[in-house]
């Protein structure tokens, strides 16, 4: 009898702590992409306060801005088991090295025993990795275009371009923009030189072979993108990049954009978000076309669905985050959360985003994609981190003329 007392009274413990437990909730450790310059972090900021209302759990938010930096470090903390429960990142070859790890789980894994998780996602855009399988949650997808700055334009008497705009007639444009006194192009070579690297490889083929890799510099991709380092030099030497584009930062040369000191920046769609917030007045702004040459038209643009949730292993073996990290994902990428992000944007929602009334930068964009004939992918999506990293860091040795065209890119293949 009292063995069976004490038995009862165990259970009784154990069930008493682990209702205190589930009443104090869990803590997510999720990282995003999310950081404090991003346009959407305070729709981010809100849906996890509502996450966690809803739930009693709580999150440590270790956010931080998207770039290469960020990316490596994401890669380390699954090399050293420092990975976070919840990842919000890029669903392309950046993600194989903890894919093929075992470090995420498949969304058919999670399906088994949460069927509904991701049901509001069309399963034909959801990525696939190179196992064949299925693992990260999409939000919303995203352009890539210009953004010029309508005020530098009128006072250069410069029209803002429509979606026929030519490349000569860009050059023209930039020389007279320089003679009155500004910088042609927003953009730093150090840290974000990819935007216009995905155009200028486009201008030199169509927007149908564009995903196309070199196996050589010899082959028709080599020489894409052999011209268009060579085109990066041109434009660098004609002194259309910003006096200090080898050293500074993503930053500083958006914000010259912002403060009326330079005229074009070829950026995504996020970009609307952080103008949104820190411009004095959107109708300085407006979504115009990057300039075509050879086959390509103005009107092509690169677009698509690049970032998603990922649950890791690690909170999925944990049985008291395992349905936190799923119901994490699934009210940040309901359809009511994702419209709070969504302006212009694509999205994988079966019933689509409906965002609310646009201010004058978003509607610009909605008109400019309303003008698009034809999006290809992100080729840089489509190679190795080591390949990407040493691609866009030679573009520096390129422009100054320290290193060939043809150089940086047979060491770009070498390590893809």
């Amino acid at each position: 009898m009292k063995k069976a007392l004490a038995l009862l009274l165990a259970v009784l413990m154990v069930l008493s702590l682990g209702a205190v437990a589930w009443a104090d909730g869990v803590t997510l450790n999720v990282v995003t992409s999310y950081g404090g310059d991003d346009g959407n972090r305070g729709s981010f900021e809100a849906a996890v306060k509502a996450y966690e209302a809803s739930t009693g759990n709580k999150v440590n938010d270790g956010s931080a801005t998207s770039n290469e930096e960020w990316k490596a470090k994401v890669l380390t903390d699954f090399e050293t088991g420092s990975e976070p429960d919840v990842l919000f990142f890029f669903t392309n070859a950046d993600a194989e090295p903890f894919i093929n790890a075992g470090k995420v789980v498949s969304i058919e894994e999670i399906r088994a025993e949460y069927p509904d998780y991701a049901s509001n996602m069309r399963d034909s855009m959801l990525a696939v990795a190179s196992d064949g399988k299925q693992y990260a949650v999409p939000s919303y997808g995203y352009w890539e275009n210009m953004f010029v700055n309508k005020t530098v334009l009128a006072d250069c008497g410069i029209e803002v371009p429509g979606p026929d705009y030519t490349w000569e007639q860009f050059l023209a444009d930039c020389e007279t923009i320089k003679e009155n006194g500004y910088t042609p192009i927003a953009c730093s070579l150090v840290e974000v030189p990819h935007y216009w690297f995905e155009f200028l490889v486009m201008n030199n083929g169509t927007v149908g072979n564009h995903l196309d890799i070199p196996a050589s510099v010899d082959d028709a991709a080599g020489a894409k993108w052999v011209a268009a380092l060579e085109d990066f030099k041109a434009l660098y030497e004609a002194g259309y990049f910003p006096a200090n584009t080898l050293t500074a930062s993503d930053a500083e040369t958006v914000e010259m954009f912002n403060q009326g000191e330079a005229a074009f920046l070829i950026d995504g769609s996020w970009k609307v978000g952080y103008f949104t917030e820190n411009a004095a007045d959107l109708n300085d702004f407006a979504i115009s076309y990057v300039p075509a040459k050879g086959e390509r038209k103005a009107s092509e643009a690169i677009g698509g669905i690049s970032m998603g949730y990922f649950i890791t292993r690690k909170a999925w073996d944990d049985p008291a985050k395992r349905e936190a990290a799923v119901e994490f994902i699934s009210q940040l990428t309901s359809d009511d959360v994702l419209s709070t992000f969504v302006t212009t944007e694509v999205t994988a929602l079966i019933n689509g985003a409906k965002p609310a009334g646009l201010n004058p930068l978003q509607q610009s964009a909605a008109d400019a994609n309303a003008n698009i004939t034809a999006i290809a992918g992100a080729v840089q999506d489509t190679i190795t981190g080591e390949a990407k990293a040493d691609l866009f860091g030679n573009i520096q040795n390129v422009v100054t003329g320290k290193m060939s065209a043809s150089d940086a890119v047979a060491a770009a293949i070498a390590l893809n």
